[in-house]
């Protein structure tokens, strides 16, 4: 089991994911420059947040015309796991690997805070470590984190069951007030349509010690674990 963690000019959460995953999880981890064009040695591509090229036109528009993208649509095309953060599900928007798009904040202010959110699905390679319904702690770090579909593409993503983290209050409900950034109902996170690429908002690298304020987030790095040896 190795994982990849993409490095575009501007990224900032690269080494909070390889802490994470290898220093306190201890699974084999190694950056890539954003000009590699293969992946064939790695078993999960992980996008981390950031300011990918100084977030020019718009947040991941440039990054998501990377030479390491092409390698990432493959992989993900051929069945392998690709997560993203933040910035990297911009970049997942951007290059159509996840539908919809991230634009400003419905205040127009950038946000960095913890936040609650509710698993939705336990169902899927990246969440099969938590029970459907849990409510975990995990921070936000972003301007521009609000989730925008038309209305077709919502109601697939909610009916497909594809909204695999909500916003929600430390009661477990998806309230206005629970909501960071404006996203329509409350999401912080879907996947594709085949399940292998999860974008979301919050950052689980950033929840991965009690001195943080919570572990939460390992759950999901231990569920791509679990994925790629055969058991999700």
């Amino acid at each position: 089991m190795k994982f990849g963690i993409v490095v575009f000019p501007g990224s900032w959460s690269e080494r909070d994911m390889h802490y994470a995953v290898a220093d306190v999880l201890g699974y084999p981890a190694e950056y890539v420059w954003h000009r590699a064009t293969s992946l064939n040695n790695f078993d999960a591509i992980l996008l981390p947040g950031g300011f990918s090229y100084g977030d020019h036109l718009r947040c991941g528009a440039i990054a998501a015309h990377s030479p390491v993208m092409a390698a990432v649509k493959d992989f993900a095309n051929n069945g392998g796991f690709v997560f993203g953060s933040c910035n990297g599900f911009q970049i997942l928007c951007e290059t159509g690997l996840l539908p919809g798009a991230l634009i400003r904040n419905d205040h127009l202010e950038f946000r960095c805070e913890p936040g609650n959110l509710r698993v939705e699905s336990s169902r899927t390679p990246f969440t099969s470590q938590y029970a459907d319904g849990d409510v975990v702690a995990m921070p936000i770090s972003h301007g521009e984190g609000n989730y925008q579909a038309d209305d077709e593409t919502l109601a697939m993503l909610e009916s497909d069951g594809r909204v695999i983290f909500r916003y929600v209050d430390e009661d477990n409900e998806a309230t206005p007030e629970a909501n960071p950034n404006g996203s329509l109902n409350n999401i912080a996170g879907i996947t594709n349509e085949a399940g292998n690429v999860l974008g979301m908002m919050p950052h689980p690298e950033r929840a991965c010690e009690s001195l943080l304020g919570s572990s939460d987030g390992n759950p999901l790095w231990q569920s791509i674990v679990v994925a790629v040896d055969g058991g999700g």
